[in-house]
Order: C-alpha cells, then sequence, then structure tokens
C-alpha cells in the first residue's frame, strides 16, 4: 500500500464509465483520496482515467493460444528467427515517465492491484526492472547450459523463448523504473520485448525518462534505437508532470527520526549511531564478523549482525564488484541495515556512486529501515561535478578494446561520463527523503512485525 499521507482534502471525480466494469484503478484511487491517504493531484487523476481506460479494455482482452508442438524440445525453443507478427487485439500498453517522486509508482500499483477484479483472470506480474533482467540473465544462462548440452547452441532464439516462458506466466506486466545502463541490457531488450509483445504481453512500465532519453550517449546507442521505436509504437506514452516531489514533502511535513546522521567526525554523531544500532539488536546476541553468500561462492562482510540487523561499512557495501542481484540478497537478509563511514564521492569515483544507488533502490523496494553516518548530508554526498579525463583508465581501454571504439567516442559514452549516476542520484535523493520521514519508519515497523 502507498505510504503517503498528505493532507485530508477531497475530491470529486466526474468521470463515469459505460461499461459498467468496477473495481478498477479510478475507483481504488478515488477512495484513497476520500480517506486522507492520498493528496488530490490533477495530474495524478488525468493519468488514472488513462489506466482505467486500459483496464476496461484489457476487461475484453482474449490472448491467443500459442500453437501446440509435438516436440518438448521444439516446444520449449523457438526457431533462431521466427516471424515476431504482434497480435491485432493485442492492446497497446502505457509508458508512465516523470521527474522523481511524482507518484509514478503509486499510480501503476493501483493498477496492478486492480487486475485481479477483471472478469477474465488475466494472470498479471509486477516487477522491478533490475530484478527482471537479473531473472532474464539468470534464464538465458539455463537455456545456454541446456543448448549446449543437446548439441542445439546457436540453433535456437534464446531470447524469443524467454519472452514465451514469461509470456506463459502472464498476460500483463509492470515494470517499476525501466532505465537502461547497461550495454548488454540495451544489446537484448528490443528483441526480448519483441517476443513479448509477439505471445500477446501487455507492457506498464514507469520511468524517469522519455523513451527518446533512454540510453543517451550509450555505447553502441544506434543499435538500441530500434527498441525505442518499439516502446513509442506499442505503448501509450505519457509525461506525468505535476512536479511534485511528494516523497520530499513527507519529509518536509514529519518529525525527524534521526536516521541519517552527518558529519561523521561529530563524536556525538558516532555515539547516537552505535547507541541507535545498541537499543534496536536489545539483548539479541550480535555475531560479528559473520560471511553472507550472495551469489555462487561470493560473499559480503557483514561486522555486526542479528539475524534482522546489520551493520555494514561503505566499504563494504561498494568497494567489491556486488550487482544488484547481490544488494536484493542483502535487503531480503535484513529488516535493518546500519551503513557506517559513508564519503563524499564525486564523478570520478562513479563506480562506488553507482553501486551505491543499487543498494539505494534495492533497500527502498524491500521497505527495510536504513539508518546511515556519512561524511555530510546523506542527500548531497554524491557530486556531479564534471571532472576532466586526462588519460584512458583501465576500464576504458578495456571497453575500447572489446567494442572496437575510439577514445574519443568512448570518453563521451554516458557510461564514463558519469550523466546515467547523475541521474540515478536526482531519484535516490527522492527516495532517501521518503525514507527518513516518520510515515516510512512506521510502515517499515509494520512490515518487519
Amino acid at each position: 500500500m502507498y505510504r503517503i499521507v498528505l493532507s485530508r482534502r477531497t475530491a470529486n471525480f466526474t468521470r463515469r464509465y459505460s461499461s459498467g466494469i468496477r473495481g478498477g484503478p479510478a475507483e481504488l484511487y478515488q477512495k484513497r483520496v476520500k480517506a486522507g491517504k492520498l493528496n488530490y493531484d490533477t495530474s495524478q487523476l488525468t493519468i488514472i482515467n488513462q489506466l482505467q481506460a486500459l483496464y476496461q479494455t484489457l476487461a475484453d482482452y482474449q490472448p491467443a493460444k500459442p500453437p501446440s508442438s509435438s516436440s518438448w524440445f521444439s516446444n520449449l525453443f523457438s526457431k533462431s528467427d521466427p516471424d515476431l507478427n504482434i497480435p491485432a487485439n493485442l492492446p497497446n500498453g502505457i509508458y508512465l515517465y516523470g521527474s522523481v517522486g511524482t507518484g509514478k509508482s503509486m499510480l501503476m500499483d493501483s493498477f496492478y492491484e486492480t487486475l485481479d477484479n477483471l472478469p477474465n483472470s488475466l494472470p498479471s506480474k509486477r516487477i522491478h526492472f533490475h530484478q527482471f533482467m537479473i531473472d532474464i540473465h539468470k534464464r538465458n544462462h539455463e537455456l545456454q547450459a541446456q543448448l549446449h548440452t543437446k548439441g542445439e547452441l546457436g540453433k535456437a532464439d534464446v531470447l524469443v523463448t524467454i519472452a514465451k516462458q514469461i509470456a506463459d506466466e502472464c498476460k500483463v506486466l509492470c515494470f517499476d523504473e525501466f532505465q537502461v545502463t547497461d550495454i548488454v541490457d540495451a544489446m537484448i531488450l528490443k528483441r526480448l520485448l519483441e517476443g513479448l509483445l509477439h505471445y500477446g504481453v501487455v507492457i506498464i512500465m514507469t520511468s524517469n525518462r522519455h523513451p527518446d532519453e533512454l540510453y543517451k550517449n550509450g555505447i553502441q546507442r544506434e543499435s538500441f534505437l530500434g527498441c525505442i521505436e518499439l516502446l513509442k509504437t506499442r505503448t501509450k506514452v505519457i509525461d506525468l508532470n505535476s512536479g511534485l516531489d511528494y516523497r520530499k514533502q513527507i519529509q518536509n511535513n514529519s518529525v525527524s527520526t534521526r536516521v541519517f546522521l552527518s558529519p561523521s567526525s561529530d563524536p556525538n554523531n558516532q555515539v547516537e549511531f552505535k547507541s541507535t544500532f545498541e537499543k534496536l539488536t536489545g539483548t539479541e546476541n550480535v555475531i560479528k564478523d559473520r560471511s553472507l553468500v550472495v551469489w555462487g561462492t561470493r560473499s559480503i562482510h557483514i561486522p555486526l549482525s542479528t539475524p534482522k540487523i546489520a551493520w555494514f561499512n561503505f566499504s563494504q557495501l561498494c568497494y567489491h564488484a556486488l550487482s544488484a542481484a547481490d544488494y536484493l540478497k542483502i535487503v531480503n537478509q535484513f529488516n535493518v541495515i546500519f551503513v557506517n563511514d559513508i564519503p563524499k564521492l564525486s564523478i570520478s569515483e562513479r563506480d562506488l556512486a553507482r553501486r551505491f544507488i543499487l543498494f539505494i533502490d534495492a533497500a527502498y523496494e524491500s521497505k527495510i529501515k536504513l539508518f546511515t553516518l556519512s561524511e555530510v548530508p546523506i542527500t548531497e554526498i554524491f557530486s556531479g561535478e564534471e571532472n576532466p579525463l586526462k588519460e584512458m583508465t583501465e576500464d576504458m581501454r578495456s571497453t575500447m578494446d572489446d567494442l572496437g571504439m575510439d577514445k574519443k567516442k568512448i570518453s563521451s559514452s554516458s557510461l564514463f561520463t558519469g550523466e546515467e549516476e547523475t541521474f540515478a542520484w536526482n531519484r535516490a535523493v527522492s527516495r532517501l527523503n521518503e525514507m527518513s520521514s516518520e510515515q516510512w519508519s512506521n510502515s517499515s515497523d509494520s512490515s518487519s512485525s
């Protein structure tokens, strides 16, 4: 349930729907505004009406059944170049974008929560984009291994096969925080989306960027342009432009809970940070120097922990090459996480910033309670100042060699300029504002109990 609690102002909802379909997102939004759980917002109401229209269209949607196959192997794997026609009756999805904190995820979640009310019982799935891509890479690895065992490697279109698997699981797929910063993801998304549409999946997604701004200045971006066009033609692109960051508004209207302390050099902050950890762990046995296996044989060191509370130093979380999957494993393990000794970061330390952003995203999605002690205020730790690259880094040399790019082209890529990190950090700041609020603290308490 969406946690924002603002004014108790109610609204008159004048729009009526002739189909008689009840229980949709518009009805849910109206109830929450009248109950004071949401603030009336004309921009959000416009979006809700469009989500309601899609909801009604889905009530009449009957996905075509894929042709059956006599062979288990041919049923599992698609041919290397199948004709991916899109069904004529497939409704266009919705691509909802806008500034951080404007309620995109809440609006999509309101839509998703009501899908079970549809008379045709369409199976649906809601997933964060990071988690979705982790799942795609895992499926890809498993299918490639099966093909290799059967001596069929290279003879099947694995991405289309994965799309068919997903289509068998759901017919409405909701992505939250759609973004493309990884060249590998950029290269596979077009084929994957083509496959999903071919097998009758309706796609709804939120993003901070218009499709034309996705993977901007990315390496080999021209190969991603087809995916952008697919999004623009098969989804209704909607701008949520209310201009309000509700997460920041919550923070401003809440009593400070002192969850993000700075500066770390202040002895009083050090004492308070440690004292808070000791109060929350209480009489529980605190384990020192624990190792948590995050993926395969890889593990991360945890200085202090109980079954549900962990204390990390920033170096343990971000100085090692951890992925989004690793951070998801960590936040799924603990309800409360303390992060100590967070430094101020510059563009030249964008790898550290990128990992910390991944951690914040995972913590936010899992609704954990986060406490930090940082060199500067937590919302100011990442500097967007550009430092000209005087010489090639090892990462740049490696990427240049792999992709056959010259120094000028690679140094202008968003992968190395820090543009993507700066953009993602703005979203992270908005989330941190919400995570420092009293409402978040109360919600975290109830979700972890």
